[in-house]
Formats: C-alpha cells, sequence, structure tokens
C-alpha cells in the first residue's frame, strides 16, 4: 500500500535545510499529528543527523514495525511541524517533549532509547 502524505512533495518549502536526514513516525507524515517528542542520537550514517520525532502516541508495537516509520530529509518534517526549527542544533543527546498542556518544547532528563 502507498502512503498518503498530508504534504505533498511539491508544496515543502525550504523551511530548515542542511540538516541531513531524520527518521520519522507516519503518524506525523501520515496521520498529521504535531511533533511531541523528540531525540538526537548519535548518527547512523553520514547524511543522518541523529533526530528522531514522534507523535508521542506510538505503542512499541506501532514502533515495532518498520512500515510505520521512515527516513526524511529534516527539512520535509520541519514543514510538518515547524516549531522543531529552533532546536535543530542541539547536540547528540538532546531529548525534548511538548507536553499536552502546553505548546512548547521542555527538556526530558534522564530518558535513554530502547535498545533494539
Amino acid at each position: 500500500m502507498t502512503k498518503q502524505f498530508r504534504i505533498k512533495a511539491d508544496d515543502i518549502k525550504p523551511l530548515a535545510t542542511g540538516h541531513g536526514g531524520c527518521l520519522a513516525t507516519d503518524m506525523i507524515t501520515v496521520e498529521g499529528y504535531p511533533v511531541r517528542f523528540m531525540y538526537r542520537e548519535p548518527p547512523d550514517h553520514e547524511l543522518d543527523s541523529g533526530w528522531r520525532f514522534l507523535s508521542g502516541f506510538e505503542s512499541e508495537d506501532y514502533m515495532d514495525n518498520a512500515e510505520n516509520h521512515g527516513a526524511y530529509d529534516v527539512n520535509t518534517i520541519a514543514n510538518y511541524d515547524p516549531s522543531i526549527i529552533p532546536f535543530l542544533e542541539e547536540p547528540e543527546g538532546s531529548v525534548f517533549e511538548r507536553p499536552a498542556e502546553t505548546e512548547q518544547f521542555v527538556p526530558v532528563e534522564n530518558w535513554e532509547p530502547r535498545d533494539d
């Protein structure tokens, strides 16, 4: 099945170019949820920024299915949610969430990504 992205490729604007690639879930790119959780880990390869973007609603089973997320240019995800742009220069190990009661990202302490 072909994914029906919320934003057409032709409608992507240059909002945050030059940051490299990232991973994001279909909850953002297909379902249209805003980014509510993001973290930056060491890059997997030279084109990877290390950024990972989630809506906060993804279950472990959802994340285990590789068809539920994909690799994108960071600029693409910035088009889905421009509120990530001020954080893109944060270093590896940075983790931010946007709690439901606020529209502001806040740093997360003592969070560790799960081992796959």
